[in-house]
Order: structure tokens, then sequence, then C-alpha cells
């Protein structure tokens, strides 16, 4: 093939050739995505935003349209941008490897690969250029003194660096530095989905939307009249069990593209499968059993949120004890609102420690994690002191919450309720628990969440399966 063909062939043409030499089809999304670049490129369209639900394989096009735009202009220098350096290196290494590999990216092998690394390369091209062809950096890093023609801002805004204003304006101030990289009439090409309601990515129409003016493509997994954008892959089952997984909010973000406001998010105490029954313990042959409606459960624990507040007043204390079966259902069997009587001899914590023991030795938990952030740090030790004296075999785990708190409970709650796989005893709709479901909103200030706290920690931390502890004897584990 001449070299004028090589630099005329367009770039849906280029992604299938690279497609037939690893032996792949080109789906149908990935040809709508590749006629967006290829136009957009023709059209002389400077400010271009990418938006395709996550697995859709954005990421790889963008990689081969960077391989298309080196074979057409050999002179091009392009700089990807990432929220972590390591993400960026990933997409210039796959772009080395498709120039290495092409048929169509022969003439861009250097003689001497004086530079060829993972995170930035130089293809043969003529004239002395300072800059390589393509770099990788992360959005912290010192980019001061280059200069590029194209930059791709490549999933540049992830769930750890959009979670508070602080971060959001972070991150908007060191993108704003791209435009000084920029070379005149240079193109910047954002690729990405939407983590926050205040997302870089929101509609040009929004007051103070970051990227106004730029080109978009938003290309989500279902349209509205339901049809999946690459149906071989992402079929209509495959799509509401995905949606049962990760819960509404996130889908509706990282795959409908929607920033939708976490505010928005309602825990439905209804969506809870309420029972009334209580498990079953028996032993065959040497081994535990413990059943619950019919189902053998593998998993078990409890989650301990503590708090030293007089009755009434401040935050409740609060015991979530949860079951898990094989096939990933919950059972929220209990949830105990701790007190304790100031006019008793022991004090606050040893009375407490005591009802989780007895708690524990009833329903049988292998394990007890309690929060040891701020107030619970010396529980730990009167905990298993309570323990040993009531004979009952249970590990106790010191737990130290990282995440927000809004983050653990949505992480934990929403997707066991959209999936309809959490179940409630009928004794926990007797406490406050469902009311403060219905209440809580994230960030919302005065909201109850003690309760919400713990069983969102009992979630996180399944499946608990801990070698019990010694005892006289010792019951058969019926965890198997």
């Amino acid at each position: 093939m001449a070299r004028r063909s090589i630099a005329d062939a367009g770039f849906l043409e280029f992604t299938w050739v690279w497609n037939r030499r690893l032996h792949n089809d080109t789906p149908s999304v990935h040809r709508r995505i590749a006629r967006w670049l290829e136009a957009r490129e023709v059209a002389g369209e400077r400010r271009l935003l990418l938006m395709a639900f996550r697995g859709c394989g954005k990421s790889t096009l963008v990689g081969l349209w960077c391989a298309w735009l080196l074979a057409r202009r050999p002179r091009t220098r392009i700089l990807v941008l990432a929220a972590d350096a390591s993400l960026a290196v990933k997409m210039v290494a796959s772009v080395r490897r498709i120039i290495e590999r092409h048929p169509l990216c022969r003439h861009l092998l250097p003689d001497t690969a004086e530079v060829w690394a993972s995170d930035r390369f130089t293809v043969a091209r003529d004239g002395a250029l300072r800059d390589p062809s393509m770099m990788a950096q992360g959005i912290g890093g010192n980019v001061t003194g280059s200069r590029a023609e194209v930059i791709i801002c490549d999933d540049v805004e992830v769930a750890g660096n959009c979670d508070t204003p602080g971060k959001r304006a972070e991150l908007r101030e060191r993108l704003a530095e791209a435009e000084f990289i920029l070379v005149p009439d240079g193109t910047i090409l954002f690729v990405g989905t939407p983590h926050c309601e205040d997302s870089l990515y929101r509609s040009p129409m929004e007051e103070g939307a970051f990227l106004r003016g730029y080109r978009r493509l938003a290309v989500p997994v279902m349209n509205a009249a339901g049809a999946s954008a690459w149906p071989e892959r992402f079929s209509r089952e495959a799509v509401t069990a995905l949606r049962e997984r990760v819960g509404p909010l996130q889908f509706q973000r990282q795959m409908m593209l929607q920033p939708v406001a976490s505010s928005a998010v309602r825990l439905d105490p209804l969506a809870m499968v309420r029972y009334a029954e209580e498990p079953e313990y028996r032993e065959a042959q040497g081994r535990g059993v413990l059943t619950l409606l019919g189902r053998r459960l593998v998993s078990g624990g409890a989650f301990w949120d503590p708090a030293y507040g007089r009755p009434g007043t401040g935050d409740a204390s609060v015991l979530a004890c949860t079951y898990g079966d094989g096939e990933g259902h919950h059972f929220l069997h209990r949830l105990a609102y701790l007190t304790h009587d100031p006019e008793a001899a022991d004090d606050p914590a040893t009375q407490q420690c005591r009802v989780v023991a007895a708690i524990a030795g009833e329903l049988l938990l292998p394990s007890v994690r309690v929060e040891t952030n701020g107030l619970g740090r010396f529980l730990p030790a009167l905990l298993r002191r309570e323990l040993a004296r009531a004979g009952v075999a249970c590990a106790v785990v010191e737990h130290a919450s990282t995440r927000a708190k809004a983050d653990r409970i949505l992480g934990a709650l929403e997707p066991a309720l959209a999936a309809r796989r959490l179940h409630a005893h009928e004794s926990v709709f007797r406490t406050s628990f469902p009311g403060e479901m219905s209440e809580w909103r994230p960030g919302a200030a005065g909201a109850r969440d003690d309760a919400l706290d713990a069983v969102s920690g009992c979630l996180l931390s399944e499946p608990v399966r801990l070698v019990h502890g010694t005892r006289p004897r010792p019951r058969p584990d019926w965890r198997g």
C-alpha cells in the first residue's frame, strides 16, 4: 500500500483492520464512536467530549484514534492525562503496541528507538521536536513546559477526586492548565463517565458547566426505548443484573451517563423482604448446619457502632446482626439499640458488652466487628472478656472506617435493596430503622444514621467465615 493511502485511510477502516488482525468483530457501538471521532477530525472541531458506558471499550477506541492521528501526521504530539498516572500509562502503552503491530503504522517505527518506553515514545518523524510523540501523566503531575497538539483527558474524574467541593475545584483548576500546554488550534478530548452530581460532564445548558462549548457524544448502555447499545455483550438480562448489583445511583451515573444527585436516593424500607422465622441449628455426622427460610446459611456476623451517651440522648449505640446464604441473600435478623443503666454498679461499656455477648451467643454469631473510631477504641478487649465469661465462641474484629459514611451506606444498602436480596426479621420493623431509612438523605444535616451505619458495616464485611474460638465442648461450625 502506498504511503498516501496510509495517510488517507479513514479511522473506521483503521479500526476494522486492527480488529481483523486480532480476529475480532467491530460492534455497532464501536463503529458509531469511530465515525463520530473521524467526523470531528474532518470538520476541524477541537473541543470534544466522549461519554460512553463502562465496559464499552472507549479507551481502547481512543487509543486507536491516537495511533491513527500519528499515522496521518507523525509530527503530532499527544499528551494523555488521567486521574492516576498508571491509567495514563496504560493508554500510552496500548498505543505503542498498536503502532508496533498495525500494518498501517509500519512507517512510524523508528530505526533506533531512543524513546520507546511504556509511558512515552517517539515515532519516526521529520524535524527535531523536544517532546515525545506520546506521553502519559497523572492529573496531579507537573507538565509545565510541555507542548502538545492533542490532549486526551481519559477518566480524569473518578470517585476519589470529586466527592467534595474542594476536590472538584482543585480538579477543575488542574484541568484548566491544559489550555496552556495545547498549541494553537490543538484538540482536547475528554473521555469518561460522571461520578457525582456536579460532574465535569454536566450538560452545557446548566449553569457552571465546565465543558461548555464542547461537541459531545453520549452513548448510554440503553437508549430511551430500552434497546441495548451493545446487545451481543450487554443483553437486557445482563443489564438488569448489573443494575441490581451496583444499585440505581451508580447505574444511572456509570451506565446511563446521568449525573444523578445522591440526595435523590431514597432507601425504601418496603424493598426489604420481611420474614418471621428463626434460624434452626442441627448437627449431622459431626457437622453443624444452620438454616433459615429453608436456606442453608454460610456466613454471618455482627457490627457494633458504639456510643456512650445517656439513654435517649446523643448518638445511638447500635448492634446489627446478619446472616448470608450461598446465593448472595442477606438476612438482617437482629437490630439492637443498646442502652445502659446510669444507676448500675457496672460502667456503661461493660453493660453494653454484656448485652452484645448474650446476643452473639443466642444467634451463634461467629464474629462481631467493633467500630473503633473514636470512643470504641478500648471496647474490643472488654467485649472479649465478657464473651469469655459467657462461654461464647465468637471472634472480636476491630474495625476502623476510612470511607465517608454516606458512601458506606449507599454502597452496602442500595444494591441489596435494588436486587431484593436484603431480608429483614419482623422485629427489625418494630424499631426506628425503617423510619431512619425513609428519612435519610446523603449529606442532610441532623438525619439519624446510626443503624444505617451498623447495617452497612455488616453487609460490607460479608462473608465472615472466621474460625470459632475454643470452648469446653465446641459446637460444630454451621458454616461448613
